[in-house]
């Protein structure tokens, strides 16, 4: 009995050994699975994000990211769920300086296809994009070129029309949920010259969206915010109204997306816009 005992224990460290050197090549592998599958969806990014950067005619590469884990198998089926495209500084028509956040849906890119660059067989099902504008480009257009250090804020649509906001909270919350989202309403300021003197004006507008143009629609304008109001002349208010009423002519859109929505931020303009269909191909943007 004593004697079987060293022996026993000895194969029980010997099993062990090979146990623990089991686990860790498998845990190697897997590593090494998950590192390489990682590297195959970074390289699939970056000849995205290439062929981006030239059809929008960009100076850096925009963000790109495929979403969802492992690559690998997407890869082999040519078949991705979700794919995150974002970009800065687009030039579109007249515009410099505008920002594209895209998000692919349903995507379909043979593998040889996306190692080999050729984005033109690149299909995505379903996709939904937002363009923004920022107030330093819509500076630009004329007859905004006028206003001087002109900025950009949202206002509602019910103080843009009356100059009162609605004094039932649930009532706005049912209102914005109803209200036609083509439209929106905008507060636009900037210093104008009046009878030579340099005063700050703030003009309460509606901005509405046309097809893929924008017009800057305004309704009245004050001395001050909606804070601290003082009522503009009529006489005033004729003269200066048509120096904020602009049309942004955004173009054809990339991914040819079909605008459906208009948003007010602080300091910029939001186009919303859906897609079915399309190429990658055309995420090229008008000129």
């Amino acid at each position: 009995m004593t004697q079987d005992r060293p022996a026993s224990s000895g194969q029980g460290k010997r099993r062990g050994r090979r146990a623990r050197r089991i686990i860790v090549s498998l845990v190697v592998l897997v590593g090494v699975l998950v590192a390489a599958d990682f590297g195959l969806a970074a390289y699939a990014e970056h000849t995205v994000s290439q062929k981006a950067r030239e059809q929008l005619k960009l100076t850096d590469d925009p963000s790109v990211t495929i979403h969802g884990f492992p690559f690998t198998t997407q890869a082999v089926s040519g078949d991705y769920s979700h794919i995150s495209l974002s970009a800065s500084g687009v030039p579109i028509q007249d515009l410099k300086d505008v920002a594209v956040n895209a998000e692919l849906n349903d995507v379909t890119a043979p593998l040889s296809d996306l190692l080999n660059g050729n984005t033109d067989a690149i299909k995505i099902g379903k996709l939904q994009a937002q363009v923004t504008i920022k107030a330093s480009d819509i500076a630009r257009i004329d007859p905004l070129t006028k206003i001087e250090d002109l900025r950009i804020e949202p206002s509602s649509v019910e103080y843009v029309q009356t100059g009162q906001e609605a004094a039932d909270s649930d009532s706005t919350a049912t209102n914005s949920e109803d209200q036609d989202k083509s439209k929106a309403g905008i507060r636009v300021s900037g210093n104008v010259q009046i009878a030579g003197q340099k005063i700050e004006i703030f003009c309460f507008a509606m901005i509405e969206l046309h097809g893929t143009s924008i017009d800057i629609v305004p309704q009245r304008l004050q001395y001050g915010n909606d804070k601290e109001t003082t009522v503009v002349p009529q006489a005033v208010q004729k003269a200066l109204l048509p120096n904020f009423k602009a049309s942004i002519d955004t173009g054809s859109l990339p991914f040819e997306v079909t605008p459906t929505a208009v948003q007010v931020n602080s300091g910029s303009v939001t186009i919303k816009g859906e897609a079915q269909d399309v190429a990658f191909s055309g995420a090229s943007s008008g000129r």
